[in-house]
Parts: C-alpha cells; structure tokens; sequence
C-alpha cells in the first residue's frame, strides 16, 4: 500500500493580477512569487485578467511569458478591456472549479474586489488578498470594500509594509487580526557596465547622474524630482536626472523641464531592459514618490549600493533609516530632496558608506527567497485550516 505522502497532491495556486509582470512592483512582484513557488509542493497558475493569453505585443511582455512557461508555471489571459469588464471571469470560475484550485492570491486593488467575489464561486478554498500600496485617503468606496468585501472574505489580507497595515487598520477599521505583514524581497542585482550605459547617455567623465527607476504617474512626484533637479543645478552646475520608465506623466514632465529651461538635463528613458547597468551608472538614486508600499526599486537600489534619497512616505522608513542608509524628505519637499542630493554628492565617502550599508540591509531583511517561504507556510497553514488538497 502507498504510502500517505505518496498520494498527497501539490497544492494549486493561481495568482490573479490585471496585467503581466512587465512594469510596475506589484505586478513584477506577483510574477516572480508564481515562477519561485516550490514545484514539488505547488502547481503554480498565473492569470493576468487584461492579456489576452495571445502572443504579448511587446518584447517585455514575451519574456515573461516565456519566464512563466519555463517555470512550469500555467499562464493564461482573460482579455479584459478594462476595470468593469466581464470578459472571461466565467471561464476562470470554470477553470479553478475543473483544476480544484485551492489557493486564489489576487495582487492589487481591483484583482483583489473581482479575487474576493470569484472565489466562493470557483469553490476556492483559500482566498489571499495582497495590497501593495495603500492610498485610499478621500477614497471611502475603495475603503468600504476593502473592510466590507476583501477582509471580510479573505483567509488572509497581506500588507507590504508596516505603515500600510497601520492605515488598513486604523483609517479603514480592518479588524487587526486579518492583516498580515509580508516584507517584500528582491533578487540581488547583476553588476552593471557603468562605463557603457554613461557612454550612451553622452554623461562627461565626472557629471553627477541622478536616476530613478518609476512608471511616470502622478504617484511618482517625478514633477517634484524634476524641479529638485533645477536646484541641485544652482549647486552643482554638471548635473543631470535619467528616469527608466513610461506612462502618461511624460508629456507634462518633458514640458515642466522645458519650463525650468532644463530640458536638456532631464533623459526620460523609456522602459529599458539594462537597469543593472543603468543602476551602475547613477551616483545618487532617488524616490521621490506621495505614496508608497514597498517599492522594488528602491530594494533595487539599495542592493546597488547607491546612496538614495526618498520622501518619507509608506514602507520608506522600513528600507531607509535616515543618515544611515541614505536621506528621508517630507514629500514634495523639492528643495529638501535638492539639499541631500547636494549633501551626498559633496561628500562622496559618506555617500558610499551609506550605499553599502543599505545593499547590507537588503540581503539580510528583504530577499525574494524569503518572500516566497512565508507565502508558502502561509498557503500550507491556510488549506491545513480549510480544506481541501486531498
């Protein structure tokens, strides 16, 4: 007779997210958590309910399909238009009904109201609610169904940082019991060709590059970094701002630095597929965002070795004690950001020491690996308490 360890099946767990892990942390964040799940515990599923599970018209987005599937990860695509579409939520309640999946671990905000509202219909046993940046102040519907609908029917509401959970429970009454903590983690960084990246740029030998690696929205304040950079140049004349990113704030940002009359000073790069190297290339990398979870690319940063100056807003104060790791500004603090640009550029020792430190902090409290065995003890836990995996 088999033994009992010989019959127990994987868990399966589908992770549902609007769009495939090609830019912003949630996303990326979210992908690398399904292709790193233990294959001889887990048979990862992957939905990103906006691809339509097609060939990705873009390069990024078919390397991470191509990550999915050599993972051995399931990766398939609703080919929803937008926040309100119905597009294929039926045939994913079909599909977790069919594979018997026991755990649904939805990412973001909408993932997490649809992820919430699908999984008793899928017969889900376990469903995890994962928020990545909590942003809901003057926002009480988004409140209303974060305390009414996900806490409610999640087995576990994840929060990327301290300050995060805080507010979930005290601003939108989340009982505290049903929040968890989950640090956010990160693969160490490659080393990069500085030499290459400041040659393509046409950086001269000793210009000061700041950098920053960002979707350009609002939530950003790259506005604010783009009129800090315009003070820093009062200072240090040589100076210029690269920004590794897209999104619809680049129009009035290209605008803005013409305004300042410094367009020439100011590269909007686009999304790049090199950041090691354009991490290589930075002196001084910064954040200049109004809201905050944890950002990934402030991990990337740190791990990096970059001296890094950030407004004080969400899991910030977890990554950076200030002077220690690198510099905390109030946000939209324009001259404040300017300042300690200015500080860590003029001592260049104390900048360095700053920058290892902050890789030293990185590799020993937020590692992807470490990331991924928590949700994993979290999943086994949960069915454990729940049902099903039989």
């Amino acid at each position: 007779m088999p033994d009992a360890s010989d019959t127990k099946r994987r868990l399966r767990v589908l992770t549902l997210v609007d769009r495939l892990g090609t830019s912003g942390g949630g996303e990326k964040l979210a992908m690398r958590i399904a292709t790193r799940l233990d294959r001889e515990r887990f048979e990862s599923w992957y939905c990103a309910s906006r691809w339509s599970g097609g060939e990705p018209a873009t390069e990024a987005g078919r390397r991470a399909v191509e990550e999915l599937r050599s993972a051995g990860v399931h990766a398939i695509g609703l080919g929803r238009q937008g926040a309100r579409s119905l597009t294929g939520w039926g045939s994913l309640v079909r599909l977790m009904r069919r594979e018997r999946i026991d755990v649904l671990h939805s990412h973001k905000f909408g993932s997490n109201a649809w992820g919430a509202v699908l999984a008793p219909l899928g017969r889900v046993p376990v469903f995890v609610a994962h928020e990545h940046t909590w942003s809901y102040e003057g926002q009480p519907v988004r409140r209303f169904v974060d305390r009414e609908l996900i806490a409610r029917r999640s087995a576990a509401f994840v929060a990327v940082s301290r300050e995060d959970r805080r507010r979930m429970i005290e601003v939108e009454g989340i009982a505290p019991g049903d929040v968890t903590f989950v640090a956010n983690g990160i693969d160490a960084v490659p080393a990069g060709d500085r030499e290459r990246v400041r040659s393509e740029l046409g950086i001269p030998d000793g210009a000061p590059l700041l950098g920053a690696v960002a979707v350009l929205r609002e939530q950003k304040g790259l506005d604010v970094l783009v009129r800090a950079l315009s003070e820093v140049l009062r200072d240090v004349p040589d100076a210029r701002l690269a920004v590794a990113g897209e999104g619809p704030e680049r129009a009035s940002l290209e605008a803005l630095a013409a305004e300042l009359a410094i367009g020439p000073r100011v590269m909007l790069l686009g999304n790049r597929s090199d950041v090691p190297d354009l991490l290589a290339g930075f002196d001084v990398a910064v954040s200049a965002s109004w809201f905050e979870g944890s950002p990934l690319a402030a991990m990337e940063y740190m791990d990096a070795g970059l001296p890094i100056v950030a407004t004080r807003v969400g899991g910030m104060p977890d990554l950076i004690d200030d002077g220690v790791h690198g510099r905390l500004v109030e946000p939209g603090d324009a001259e404040g950001i300017a300042a300690a640009v200015v500080d860590l550029l003029r001592d260049g020792e104390r900048a360095r020491a700053m920058g290892e430190r902050a890789r030293e902090r990185r590799r020993a409290e937020f590692d992807l690996d470490g990331t991924v065995r928590t949700l994993e003890s979290m999943y086994e836990r949960l069915v454990a308490e729940r049902g099903r995996a039989s």
